[in-house]
């Protein structure tokens, strides 16, 4: 199909206004449809540099609205999904789990509802194509890796509401024949990242010398995978992958936190001119979060194997580009940083 209207949802956040940018560009003939609430990690300073484009539209809207998703659907006449829209912080929603099931899985219910009924009786070439999160699974024992057919396993509210999002994507497809596809990946990095999550916090808090919080000893291990890697994927994904299946997206870069930071304050030193060593000084243990999982672990061969995609951008490069980012666009991290939402983590990272 050379001409695709596709509905982006949650494309104002960080993976979303990537996945955005890379459709918008590479697609001219696409007609690019961006529907986001704009809740505090949504923001559309992340797209100025496709907002003017011919092809690139924009919806306020949440997804709980049905009525409001079924107006998307007929105005735009969309005939493809990538759905992204989710809350996605594990802290907050140990806080707030009631939130997270409702945005995670009834918005992803009602989304699959309206699509039903706006393709009903005219399935070719469409697709509905859902972004999960290797959270799912639980925690990789041993040397394992996760593979599609891994057991879900969900340690948080968060892991959960995705887990629930996946199964009834599973189920429309099964039960209504629905052309859905679900990819679930590993941490993500990279400019625009809300600093709520590990880089970007750390980043921002050298840059303001305030304490770098690091759960238990920080000898939790994640796989990371540069964001427009992540991108590229889910645009493989969205083109060649099989109707039904679930693809992982990893990095194979396990990395235990405390290293990462290590890491990270070396190579912010160095960018800022400090004498090795400064930032790491700002390292500050805290209490470990409830039901941390130890280890996530990818294994994205079929992904790899039937499509021919592949991460590109080693971590040292991504994360050195990061921070390029951060520090050439420190006026972007003001002002998502102002207000009373860094309150509410000091708060909570608190000893």
């Amino acid at each position: 199909m050379s001409n695709r209207n596709i509905l982006i949802t949650g494309g104002a956040g960080f993976i979303g206004s990537h996945v955005v940018r890379l459709f918008v560009s590479k697609y001219p003939t696409y007609s690019i449809v961006n529907l986001d609430k704009l809740t505090y990690a949504g923001n559309l300073e992340n797209l100025r540099d496709v907002e003017k484009k011919s092809n690139y539209h924009f919806e306020k809207g949440d997804i709980l609205d049905v009525e409001f998703m079924a107006g998307v659907f007929k105005r735009h006449n969309i005939d493809g999904v990538i759905h992204l829209a989710a809350e996605s912080h594990v802290d907050r929603s140990l806080h707030n789990p009631t939130e997270f099931a409702e945005t995670n899985i009834i918005g992803t219910l009602n989304l699959l509802r309206v699509a039903q009924a706006a393709w009903t009786g005219n399935l070719e070439g469409k697709v509905f194509y859902h972004v999960s999160t290797d959270e799912v699974y639980g925690s990789a024992e041993g040397n394992s890796f996760f593979t599609e057919t891994t057991s879900i396993d969900p340690r948080s509210p968060y892991s959960a509401s995705k887990a629930g999002s996946d199964h009834f994507v599973s189920a429309f497809h099964n039960s209504f024949k629905l052309p859905t596809r679900i990819s679930r990946c590993s941490n993500n990095y990279g400019p625009f990242h809300f600093p709520e999550k590990l880089i970007p916090l750390m980043i921002n808090n050298i840059l303001t010398n305030k304490p770098l919080p690091v759960y238990g000893k920080g000898e939790n291990i994640r796989d990371w995978l540069f964001v427009e890697d992540h991108a590229k994927a889910i645009d493989t994904i969205f083109h060649k992958g099989k109707n039904g299946e679930v693809y992982n997206i990893g990095g194979n870069n396990e990395w235990r936190n405390i290293d990462l930071v290590n890491f990270l304050c070396h190579t912010m030193d160095k960018k800022l001119g400090r004498e090795d060593g400064t930032s790491a000084k700002l390292i500050t243990y805290v209490t470990d979060r409830l039901g941390h999982d130890l280890r996530y672990a990818i294994d994205a061969s079929k992904l790899i194997s039937e499509t021919g995609w592949r991460p590109e951008v080693t971590f040292e490069v991504g994360l050195e580009k990061t921070v390029d980012w951060y520090l050439a666009n420190q006026d972007w991290l003001k002002n998502v940083t102002s207000g009373d939402y860094l309150k509410y983590y000091s708060k909570m990272y608190q000893a």
